[in-house]
């Protein structure tokens, strides 16, 4: 299996399609018969109409509006975008945080459907699916050998709930076939993906996205931190590009006091919407610290600007993403969608965090790039804010707008200049597929051993990372990682545990040598 450099995103947000300008000269043999009012609005359809009814050849007009639909939006800003049909149902799905299906967590290894990890408590879990297995088949339809897409494999295990399919899986720590039939179920998309107590009662809640089922489930997660004792509060949105700015708000509203102003937006007519904190709010007293970085975007940065400006806690990390445009999603007939900027967000002090977009889409994404070059993700001194956009809290602390969050306490990133790549390499899907394919040659190496004995047991071995080594170069990824060893072992550790026993022990994992943790805690 075959991996590029689409798994290393140095490049921070996607770029957006600029789209085909139609043009060249048209030649109708009576050209005042197709004249028609010098409608701007009407000229598309018109156009589109031309062309399937009288040009010389087929051609899918609907492609065509795609694309100057795409073109269209890119004139506007960054975040103004389409989403044709074929996306459209997977984003609403995701941010609508479940789904009907069967609790697995898989990939195409070589030529079949490998099981990663059931979902615990989930369908295939309770009918008996292990990690380890392949899916042959979904009651008659054969699955291996046939390189299926991941939405065409996801259509053949959705449907509705309670309705029942026969899977045939091959159990290769035991040599032999297995039927089983499983039910469809309701799965959860979680938005926050750990919630736990570190030490000295500080509890701490990773936010993944804003979906509609963020805040129920951030609002669960920190009752049960209270419950245990917790008496500070880590929220920690880095990678988080964003999602619904209600659910953002909503969180904040836990943290503020009453009638604290939590965000307000501006549209093109000059009206003003301010959102303060309500009565509710579990979490009012207290230490918050929110973790940010460079991927930070959108309604992370409200939630953090929120906090910052209120005086209500401490931003640690590195400047977020600069999103400061709220979009509205609008649907077509054919099950496309476009999300059309429709105001601007500013933070309680009155500052505007979007960062400028004026030389094209293109220069607008690269411009993380030059966070890497210009040494700014390795010192706080090298980021580079204007005193015309200087804004003070209520306590006095000085704040900027104008391109993101800028930390409190500022924490650099984790390896050196010139290897910035692979900390995001550690987040990707390639080191979760290298430490299944290790544990599938030999899943009995680990059977039967506690979890401190598998600390002990990794600790004790460079194995696995000299392997992780070669397995890199060998899918064409020129990256040494003798330098990041350390970090990199960290990763692979918590990986196999997360795989072997659960999401919570990747997480104590990571976390234990985590910069930013560490910087909260010397701040405390």
């Amino acid at each position: 299996m075959k991996f590029d450099n689409k798994y290393l995103p140095i490049l921070i947000g996607v770029t957006l399609a600029l789209g085909v300008v139609l043009g060249g000269a048209l030649n109708f043999p009576n050209q005042n018969q197709f004249l028609i009012k010098n409608n701007s609005k009407n000229k598309l359809n018109k156009l589109i109409d031309f062309i399937d009814n009288e040009y010389v050849d087929n051609v899918n007009t609907d492609s065509i509006v795609n694309l100057t639909v795409d073109n269209i939006l890119a004139k506007l800003d960054p975040h103004s975008v389409y989403i044709p049909p074929s996306e459209q149902a997977e984003v609403v799905e995701n941010m609508k945080g479940d789904f009907v299906g069967i609790g697995v967590n898989f990939y195409m290894y070589n030529d079949s459907v490998a099981i990663i990890k059931p979902l615990e408590n989930g369908p295939s879990a309770k009918a008996g699916i292990k990690a380890g297995d392949r899916i042959l088949y979904v009651n008659k339809t054969k699955l291996y050998g046939r390189k299926l897409p991941n939405d065409s494999l996801f259509a053949k295990l959705k449907g509705s709930v309670g309705s029942e399919i026969e899977l045939t899986v091959y159990r290769k720590s035991e040599g032999k076939k297995i039927k089983l039939k499983v039910k469809r179920d309701v799965i959860p998309i979680k938005s926050v993906d750990v919630t736990m107590l570190l030490k000295n009662n500080t509890g701490y809640i990773k936010i993944n996205r804003f979906a509609e089922t963020t805040y129920s489930e951030f609002k669960a997660g920190l009752l049960d931190l209270k419950r245990q004792g917790a008496k500070s509060l880590i929220i920690d949105v880095r990678d988080n590009g964003g999602g619904y700015m209600e659910e953002a708000i909503a969180i904040a509203d836990e943290l503020l006091k009453d009638n604290q102003l939590i965000v307000f937006t501006k549209n093109k007519k000059g009206n003003i919407d301010k959102t303060f904190a309500t009565e509710r709010g579990s979490f009012e007293s207290g230490n918050v610290f929110v973790l940010i970085n460079e991927n930070s975007a959108s309604a992370s940065e409200i939630l953090a600007g929120a906090i910052q400006d209120n005086d209500r806690g401490t931003i640690v990390g590195r400047r977020s993403f600069g999103k400061g445009l709220v979009q509205r999603e609008m649907d077509f007939d054919d099950g496309s969608a476009v999300r059309l900027t429709i105001a601007r967000y500013y933070t309680p002090t009155g500052r505007s965090i979007q960062k400028p977009y004026s030389k094209g889409n293109e220069a607008y994404f690269k411009e993380s790039d030059e966070r890497f070059e210009n040494g700014e993700l390795y010192n706080k001194d090298s980021i580079k804010v204007s005193d015309t956009l200087k804004f003070k809290t209520k306590k006095g602390k000085i704040v900027y707008g104008g391109g993101g969050i800028v930390p409190d306490v500022f924490v650099p990133l984790e390896v050196e200049h010139g290897s910035e790549s692979t900390p995001y390499l550690l987040q990707s899907g390639i080191v979760g597929h290298f430490v299944f394919e290790q544990l599938d040659k030999n899943r009995n190496a680990f059977k039967g051993l506690a979890f401190q004995q598998f600390i002990t047991k990794m600790n004790a071995t460079d194995l696995y990372f000299n392997s992780f080594q070669k397995y890199i170069f060998q899918n064409g990824l020129d990256l040494k990682f003798g330098k990041s060893k350390s970090l990199v072992k960290r990763y692979l550790v918590a990986e196999f545990a997360r795989q072997l026993y659960g999401e919570k022990y990747y997480y104590e994992i990571v976390l234990k040598e985590d910069a930013m943790i560490k910087a909260v805690f010397e701040k405390k």
